[in-house]
């Protein structure tokens, strides 16, 4: 296979793609991103005005602009989405069209355009809630909400057409936590971490709830060594990529001892979905392990909330999915 040099990268302006993308510029890529940017023009700063970055301001729906974009591309790394349940759920036809019907249509132009290698970013929670010990990327898959369905029924999409000449790797991230230039607070470690900063306590809603976890430096650092690992390791491979799973009262325990000693208590929900996933297959096959951790993470938001980074952390729709969603009123 010829050696990766132009990649397109859907949602490059989100939380994950805000720090992969200075990643992939500082590799020598040549990189287009394709994003909305409702969450902000400024989010890429560290690199706008580089050579190697182009910025698109469009939606993936939009085929004309897909063709043309895609023109001379080698790789394209799939981020763009409505994430998380409550975001889909504002309006699920909008969801539909841009998690499922949109990526349709970028996988048969990418094979138009003779794109080499295609990375789509699935999540953890197609496997729904599973009673075994570690969950592997061969139990069934049992989504329990639309979003999470769209993502595997994306996966089935990708696979059915792969070929020798398109190369198709799926990976399966658990939750991110770290901080980004293109911050969410909706998510549980930066959830409890800004809680415990800028209200002096944490709430539990349950608490034994596992949730796995990974860096968002680790995720990030995985998206470009998926342009490097040879066609074979990867093609038509699906991956997962989580490796911390505590319990949410544990993560809590970690926020409360980066942070200092501050109250926690436990509230009761009915929400008790529970997620463990093992991310074996990955560290067998390919060697990635991670290099960061939860409470890595942790620091990194103090940090963050030290230096003034993050402006009315409480109140500022941008660091929120839904209020975003809610404000855009995207159609």
């Amino acid at each position: 296979m010829n050696k990766i040099k132009k990649v397109l990268v859907t949602g490059g302006a989100g939380y994950v793609g805000s720090v992969l993308i200075p990643k992939l510029i500082r590799k020598g890529y040549e990189v287009t991103v394709v994003d909305l940017y409702i969450y902000g023009e400024d989010v890429l700063s560290e690199v706008q005005g580089n050579p190697l970055l182009t910025e698109v301001k469009g939606d993936i729906r939009d085929r004309n602009l897909m063709d043309r974009e895609l023109k001379g591309v080698d790789a394209v790394i799939h981020l763009a989405c409505i994430s998380n349940d409550p975001s889909y759920e504002l309006n699920p036809d909008l969801g539909k069209f841009i998690n499922y019907d949109a990526f349709i249509q970028l996988v048969e132009l990418s094979k138009k355009h003779k794109i080499k290698r295609f990375i789509y970013a699935s999540s953890s929670s197609v496997y729904g809630i599973k009673k075994e010990k570690n969950v592997t990327e061969e139990l069934p898959l049992e989504p329990l909400t639309d979003y999470s369905k769209y993502k595997a029924l994306c996966e089935d999409v990708l696979m059915k057409s792969a070929s020798d000449d398109f190369n198709v790797c799926v990976l399966r991230p658990a939750t991110v936590c770290g901080y980004s230039p293109r911050l969410r607070l909706d998510l549980t470690v930066n959830i409890l971490t800004n809680h415990a900063i800028n209200k002096g306590e944490i709430t539990v809603f349950g608490g034994d709830q596992l949730r796995p976890n990974i860096h968002i430096e680790d995720i990030t650092d995985l998206y470009v060594k998926m342009l490097e690992y040879p066609a074979e390791k990867i093609h038509k491979k699906i991956f997962n990529a989580g490796y911390e799973n505590y319990k949410v009262s544990e993560i809590a325990e970690m926020v409360k001892k980066v942070i200092g000693d501050i109250p926690v208590s436990i509230v009761p929900t009915d929400d008790n979905r529970s997620y463990h996933i093992s991310s074996e297959k990955i560290r067998r096959e390919l060697g990635f392990s991670p290099s960061y951790t939860v409470e890595g993470a942790v620091g990194d938001l103090k940090k963050a909330f030290d230096d003034g980074k993050i402006k009315d952390p409480l109140n500022n729709i941008r660091y929120y999915n839904i209020q975003t969603m809610k404000a855009v009123n995207l159609k």
